[in-house]
């Protein structure tokens, strides 16, 4: 067979060839049953196709596989561009924190944690300040408490009770005292034990002992008193060290004391174990006194042969 005839060839069959989509499909009533179908008709082999160079292009038909699949070919060209959609770009991966960045990383997420825990709590209730006192309303408080105190009271109390600065109590208190003092009244605020009290003043002693006392007076006996005395200026002291100042003894009279509340225990010696005792409160306030140092010096009641009279008692 020639080239000529061969291409005529296959240029009718190519003219006669029907896809399958479009081929006529017969009624379901003339459809062969399955008994009665026919046995297979021999399929004739194929016929030699030339070299795809060869065939022309308006000739050529679809693939084998197009015609199974029942598809057409793409649209190629510019249409291709306006059909096929474009592709979405890809999110980029997020880059793994290394080393000590995890590390802040995960304190990044806790500080935010703590931030939030701190919003959900409650603010707290700030106090409302107390309101300022005036220098009168501060003189006339002061005052007033100070009348029904039993016992000397500290600045810090006072300051305390009043809700003011005790800077400001203690310069109003020594405005306090001195104008008692200036005027002339028959008390006078001092301070006495470590804090502050009002007191009747020393010229008007004899009109308020007769008004308290009334022909009654309770004192203490003069041994009383020399042991009260030994115990002020050398505390703290045992009752061995006071009987022996004194030449005798002296529990009796450490009981008296203690009993009245103007001597108390304050431990024990460490090398004897015996009891140390000391003045309290009390006996500073009575005399009148802020600390023992207060008291009067020894040196000049003491009599001139003070050395000979030691050495006899040795």
């Amino acid at each position: 067979m020639s080239d000529e005839e061969r291409r005529d060839s296959l240029a009718d069959q190519a003219a006669a060839w029907v896809p399958p989509w479009d081929r006529p499909r017969p009624p379901a009533s003339e459809a062969p049953q399955p008994a009665d179908v026919p046995p297979a008709p021999e399929v004739p082999p194929p016929a030699e196709v030339p070299p795809a160079d060869e065939v022309p292009p308006a000739l050529a038909g679809p693939s084998p596989a197009e015609a199974d699949l029942g598809t057409k070919r793409p649209p190629e060209g510019p249409e291709l561009a306006k059909i096929s959609p474009e592709p979405e770009p890809e999110p980029e991966p997020e880059p793994e924190p290394a080393g000590d960045q995890v590390g802040a990383g995960e304190a990044g997420a806790a500080d935010v944690h703590q931030r939030r825990a701190a919003g959900r709590r409650r603010a707290p209730v700030v106090p409302e300040p107390a309101p300022e006192l005036s220098d009168a309303e501060l003189r006339g408080a002061l005052e007033a408490i100070l009348l029904v105190v039993d016992e000397p009271v500290s600045e810090l109390v006072l300051a305390q009770v009043l809700e003011q600065p005790a800077e400001r109590v203690g310069s109003m208190l020594d405005e306090i005292a001195a104008g008692y003092t200036t005027a002339g009244h028959g008390f006078e605020l001092r301070r006495a034990a470590g804090g502050w009290r009002l007191y009747t003043r020393p010229e008007y002693a004899t009109y308020v002992e007769r008004f308290v006392l009334d022909g009654q007076s309770v004192r203490l006996t003069q041994a009383a008193l020399e042991t009260l005395a030994v115990v002020a200026y050398k505390q703290p002291v045992t009752r061995s060290r006071i009987s022996a100042i004194r030449g005798v003894n002296c529990d009796g009279v450490i009981r008296t004391l203690v009993t009245r509340g103007l001597v108390e225990e304050c431990g024990t010696e460490p090398d004897s174990g015996a009891f140390l005792y000391r003045t309290t409160t009390l006996f500073l306030e009575k005399l009148g006194l802020n600390t023992v140092d207060e008291l009067p010096p020894l040196a000049p009641f003491l009599p001139d042969d003070v050395e000979e009279l030691a050495d006899a008692t040795r």
